[in-house]
Parts: C-alpha cells; sequence; structure tokens
C-alpha cells in the first residue's frame, strides 16, 4: 500500500497506526504533538534545490540558489543540459554539483518522470532516482518524504533521524543508515510519518536534556 500525504488528515491517520505499532512513537507523539506536514511543491526545480542546498548553511544555500535561478530562467532540463559550465559558476555552484544537475536534466529528457514516482513503492522510487548520477539515497529520499509526499519513504541517512533514534533507543551510538533502515522496518508503510515524528523529537531534545523520553 503506497499512501501519498497531501494533508493533516493524513498525518494523523499515519500517526494513529504508528501509535498501535510502537509504544516509543506514541511517547513521542504525547511529547511533541501533531508533526507538522512539511509538503512542498515536487518537480525538476524542487529536486534541484535539494542537491543545491546540500552541505552549506540555509543562507548559502538560499544565496547560491537565487542566483542559479536568475541564470537559468526558465529552469528546464534543457537548459541544465546544454548550458556552459560559466553559467552554473555564475551561480555558485561546485563542480560535483554542476555534474549532478546535468545528469539530472538528461535524465529527465530521457524519460525520467519526477511527479510520477510516488505511484512507485518508496523503495522503487529511491532506486529510479538514484540512477542518476550524484543522486544519493539521502537526496532521492528527501525528495520522495516532503515534495511527493510519499507515505512510506524514509531518510535513514539522515543525522537528525539518527541521532533521534539513538536517543528514543538509548542506544550508546547512533545508528548508520543500514541500521536505522532496519529498525524503521517495523513502521512500514507508515515511515514518513514516523520520520516526521523523530524530526519533532530531535528538535524538542535539542533543547533539553538529551535524556531519552519513557
Amino acid at each position: 500500500m503506497t499512501v501519498i500525504i497531501h494533508s493533516r488528515a493524513e498525518i494523523l491517520a499515519g500517526v494513529e497506526a504508528l501509535r498501535a505499532l510502537d509504544p516509543r512513537l506514541a511517547a513521542i507523539h504525547d511529547l511533541c504533538g501533531e508533526p507538522p506536514l512539511r509538503r512542498n511543491e515536487g518537480g525538476l526545480e524542487a529536486l534541484a534545490w535539494i542537491i543545491v542546498s546540500q552541505q552549506v548553511s540555509v543562507a548559502s544555500a538560499r544565496a547560491i540558489w537565487a542566483r542559479t535561478k536568475a541564470v537559468f530562467d526558465p529552469f528546464t532540463a534543457e537548459r541544465l543540459v546544454s548550458a556552459p559550465e560559466a553559467d552554473f559558476r555564475t551561480g555558485g555552484l561546485s563542480m560535483p554539483k554542476i555534474r549532478t544537475l546535468r545528469a539530472l536534466g538528461q535524465a529527465v529528457l530521457d524519460g525520467l518522470d519526477l511527479d510520477t514516482l510516488a505511484a512507485l513503492s518508496a523503495d522503487a522510487a529511491r532506486a529510479e532516482l538514484t540512477k542518476v548520477k550524484g543522486i544519493g539515497p539521502w537526496t532521492a529520499d528527501i525528495y520522495l518524504m516532503f515534495c511527493l509526499g510519499h507515505g512510506d519513504a524514509f531518510a535513514s541517512g539522515d543525522l537528525a533521524l539518527q541521532e533521534a533514534a539513538r536517543m528514543l533507543l538509548e542506544l550508546e551510538e547512533r545508528p548508520n543508515a543500514v541500521t536505522l533502515l532496519e529498525i524503521a522496518e517495523a513502521w512500514r508503510p507508515w515511515r514518513g510519518v514516523a520520520a516526521r515524528l523523530l524530526f519533532a523529537y530531535y528538535a524538542k531534545m535539542k533543547n533539553r536534556s538529551g535524556v531519552p523520553i519513557d
């Protein structure tokens, strides 16, 4: 079953299902309340923004993105593929990100439909995105979770999710992406909502002692 998160209704349905599946997630919900929807538009620009914003501060990402959008107007797959490197450099993009954006543009021209990936299972959709050279699991999962609203997408490589799981499960070390994915298996088909709960828990605990909830 593939659930698409369009509104609060799907978030609430996911929370109720997760509360029944895992009392630890029920405790997070009791502590933090309803997790935010965090749903954005999908498509080429949305995925490009995720790529651009990686490994830089929010302020830097916004500045780079604004310059890039000014140069790439309209922002199309054709433009990404055909533009000279100088246009990307004007936006302040690094060479690895330039290569990834070019590869993404070519993949779209070759038939990759970014809007219909939500119809696939989370694993299959992730596999399609990571075929694009330069797009890794984290980028794919974040796009699926917050741009397409895939209810079962789960960014196990995200450090905030890993740290939230460490606190929640009282682990000595932060679980890596593979271990966290194994932990999250029990939360299918609502792993996207479980991630939202964990993000909320992480944000809450950053301002507290870091002691796990009961």
